[in-house]
């Protein structure tokens, strides 16, 4: 057992590695308030705060202490907390990946004379796991369609990706109802060029065939309504009006877990 952190594995680095409890769900923020004249406290709801876990790990006899002690340098280089997150990707859960970094100093506790073990505390400022395979969804025509999400627990943030010619004006438009909410694209938007629409990150770009970015993509979004995927049946249902020609819409799905 161990873990992966970015592209790194813990066996890599001579380190065993293993999880010692799962968090099940992360930490509640909790918003009460006090209402004079009455008992308990008004609920206004919560939400999810930051994620701790936990590893356990070891380092096996070496040679000598100074061996130890290389050991555990290599680890402070890899991990090192400065760099920011890292992806981690944790054995016992090998579908899902968490973005985490060290939050706590590491003290290794001296075992015979060249072997110690430790604790390793990383912080996920964003408690989600996602999904190392994600699930995608592809539509070349008009009309109602459905994404079925399989894999995680709760709402996802897609990347919509949108190829087509949209002409300037408001006549013009792609007209994409997820859930009964709409996302109208109006143009201009050329044949070659991608609209990524991104939910997690609240923006848009549009993209060449490359990959390359040519523009902001907010100005051509008639409302900021970014989609929402639900975990089982999504309903997506997309049309065209005006001189617009609708080529592929691919979405990308973001499936995670809370």
């Amino acid at each position: 057992m161990g873990f992966t952190f970015n592209g790194v594995t813990s066996k890599s680095m001579k380190i065993r590695a293993r999880l010692s409890s799962w968090q099940a769900s992360p930490s509640l923020r909790n918003f009460y308030e006090t209402v004079p004249g009455k008992a308990g406290v008004a609920d206004f709801g919560c939400d999810s705060a930051e994620r701790t876990i936990k590893v356990e790990c070891s380092v096996f006899p070496q040679k000598n202490f100074l061996a130890l002690v290389a050991v555990l340098d290599n680890m402070a280089e890899w991990l090192d907390p400065t760099r920011g997150q890292g992806q981690l990707i944790l054995d016992d859960v090998p579908d899902r990946y968490f973005m985490a970094r060290l939050s706590e100093a590491v003290d290794c506790e001296r075992l015979l004379r060249s072997a110690g073990q430790f604790t390793l505390s990383f912080i996920c400022p964003d408690p989600h796991a996602y999904a190392l395979a994600d699930e995608t969804y592809t539509f070349s025509e008009t009309g109602t369609h459905m994404a079925v999400r399989h894999t995680g627990n709760t709402d996802s943030y897609p990347v919509y990706a949108l190829k087509g010619s949209i002409p300037s004006g408001t006549g013009s438009y792609v007209s994409i109802i997820t859930n009964g909410a709409e996302l109208r694209v109006t143009g201009p938007l050329a044949a070659g060029e991608t609209l990524l629409v991104d939910s997690a990150l609240v923006t848009a770009k549009v993209a060449d065939a490359s990959g390359n970015t040519l523009r902001n993509g907010l100005p051509l979004l008639a409302e900021l309504n970014f989609p929402v995927l639900s975990k089982g049946h999504n309903t997506v249902a997309v049309s065209t009006a005006g001189n617009t020609a609708f080529a592929e819409l691919k979405i990308q799905a973001g499936s995670r877990w809370r």
